[in-house]
């Protein structure tokens, strides 16, 4: 049987966090399918295409992994993609009580789908895409947080307003 896994998340934008739990998820499990929400209280800077796009860059090469859209509810996208497991990514313990409550919701409308939380490196517990797009929007340079494509695309995204003056220098 195989072992599937769906990761969800809004992914705007994608970082290095993300991808370290991808790549940790691309080791555990045969297939790791990113699922990349399109209707969601946040309001995002990247559209669907764009933060769709933006995940194919990062982590596409990776052999295992697929990237999907999905609108509606998560438990009911997984059961169409064939997963039985729903990755979180925990960061810190004020993470916790938020994607508990999350699992156990999940676990009520699919009792055979798992929830499981991975922990990125040590280095990447800091990183949120929230913090990511402020730095971004304040002119900061967010290189270190993200892959060069989404560092682009940040960069596109905020224009002359933010990010160019503080990275000619």
């Amino acid at each position: 049987m195989e072992r599937t896994a769906l990761y969800p998340g809004t992914f705007d934008p994608i970082t290095n966090g993300h991808a370290d739990l991808i790549h940790r998820a691309a080791a555990c499990f045969d297939r790791v399918i990113i699922a990349v929400a399109g209707s969601t209280a946040k309001a995002t800077r990247f559209s669907l295409g764009e933060r769709v796009g933006l995940a194919r860059e990062v982590v596409g090469a990776v052999a295992n992994v697929e990237i999907e859209p999905f609108d509606g509810l998560l438990v009911e996208f997984a059961r169409k993609q064939g997963a039985h497991v729903i990755l979180r990514g925990l960061r810190a313990v004020s993470d916790f009580e938020y994607e508990f409550q999350l699992a156990s919701m999940n676990r009520k409308l699919a009792p055979g789908i798992e929830t499981m939380f991975l922990t990125p490196d040590e280095g990447y517990t800091f990183i949120s895409s929230s913090l990511v797009r402020e730095i971004a929007a304040l002119g900061g340079d967010v290189g270190g947080f993200v892959h060069p494509a989404v560092e682009a695309a940040l960069r596109k995204k905020v224009g002359r307003s933010g990010m160019e003056s503080a990275w000619r220098s």
